[in-house]
């Protein structure tokens, strides 16, 4: 099923949904080190450029979002400051930090799995990436593979629960 032009080439609904398998897959990497599992994964032209997932407890760092490691690791690869036709798949809707990061570096998309309520601002909460008084948008499609991501979110937190 076709759905939307963009690059130059036909875009599936599928291919959404193949690059957040991996995002999901490099969110499970972040349980290893107890972080909260999140996972990005930043496509330029079908070719992925860059990966990361959440390390704010392994690193200490409060921002070591997955969507920071991926957004700086793009950067190097391209060898530009801008990822203007490049698209991230995260497996939990950006907070603000992040979607800060989304309009700065000029993604082009942002595909999400879950939504956040409590600090999304990319819908839930605020609309940073869609802000008509910033100077970049981008196109923002949620919901991919939403039950997944939300499964592993909501499994880490009640383990989390259990152990306190």
């Amino acid at each position: 099923m076709q759905k939307e032009k963009k690059f130059g080439i036909l875009k599936k609904e599928e291919d959404d949904e193949f690059y957040m398998k991996l995002a999901i897959q490099e969110a499970k990497k972040a349980l290893k080190n107890n972080d909260v599992p999140i996972g990005a994964i930043i496509v330029n032209n079908g070719e992925i450029v860059s990966s990361g997932y959440n390390k704010v407890e392994k690193k200490g760092d409060s921002t070591a979002h997955a969507e920071m490691i991926a957004i700086k690791r793009a950067i190097k690869s391209i060898g530009y400051k801008h990822l203007n036709n490049c698209s991230l798949y995260v497996t939990l809707e950006p907070c603000p930090m992040c979607a800060g990061a989304i309009v700065l570096s000029r993604l082009k998309r942002l595909i999400y799995g879950a939504s956040d309520p409590k600090s999304g601002a990319c819908d839930s909460l605020y609309s940073i990436t869609n802000d008509k008084r910033l100077n970049h948008r981008c196109i923002i499609k949620k919901g991919v593979l939403e039950e997944e991501c939300s499964k592993l979110l909501s499994d880490f937190f009640r383990e989390l629960r259990k152990i306190k």
